[in-house]
């Protein structure tokens, strides 16, 4: 199991009033599997995209990512987890203008100091099928191109997992039909695949879809 998440709550104090933005939540995610969080806007799914990505902590509940308990680490800890074991992927793409698709792949690496970060980079941009536009720069690309840059880079480091924000919230069908059978090419090769959307016709490529209401759990089903 790469991911156990037990009774996790997380509150904010909006306007003066205190909002339960996850109320209890019991999760548990295979190794290799590929699933969708959905849920109307305020149901915690984003809440809990974002402790699932190490970018904020619970109030109380245990998460454990890859066997080690990470709830209660400092920002500092958690950054390096995140680092390490988790590739993003946003609906906005979040690809720097001035630079080609080659150097916004590589930026992961030359921030970590690590070393051959062209070399690699290209060789991610090859298993996305970007080979023959690493020198564009994302005005240069379609949607559907840029969103396979921003997969590129969130593969750069090899994290055991892809963690996609409405992935295909940007794209029309056809191209977003395109990103997804990539993520299925991908959990195919044994990645965990994580989606949060918030379109039906996304989620139902996914294995398990689970259902926040409320920052509960109230539905979780495989498919097929």
């Amino acid at each position: 199991m790469i991911i156990h998440a037990e009774n996790l709550v997380k509150t904010y104090v909006l306007g003066g009033s205190t909002v339960r933005a996850l109320d209890g939540i019991n999760l548990d995610v295979q190794e290799g599997e590929m699933l969708a969080i959905m849920g109307p806007s305020g149901s915690g799914k984003s809440t809990l995209m974002q402790i699932i990505g190490c970018l904020d902590r619970p109030d109380s509940g245990q998460y454990v990512l890859a066997g080690e308990d990470v709830s209660q680490l400092s920002k500092d800890q958690l950054a390096e987890i995140r680092n390490r074991r988790i590739g993003f992927i946003f609906q906005t793409f979040n690809l720097l203008p001035r630079m080609n698709a080659l150097e916004n792949v590589e930026l992961p690496l030359l921030y970590a100091g690590m070393s051959h970060a062209k070399d690699r980079a290209a060789e991610a941009l090859r298993t996305v099928g970007l080979d023959d536009r690493m020198r564009h720069t994302p005005n240069q690309l379609s949607g559907g191109q840029r969103q396979r840059v921003a997969v590129a880079r969130a593969l750069i480091t090899n994290p055991a997992i892809l963690l996609a924000d409405e992935p295909t919230g940007n794209l029309d069908s056809k191209t977003g039909d395109e990103i997804m059978a990539l993520f299925h090419t991908l959990n195919e090769k044994g990645r965990t695949v994580i989606l949060v959307t918030h379109e039906a016709d996304i989620a139902r490529h996914c294995r398990r879809q689970i259902h926040l209401r409320d920052g509960r759990v109230v539905d979780g089903m495989k498919v097929g």
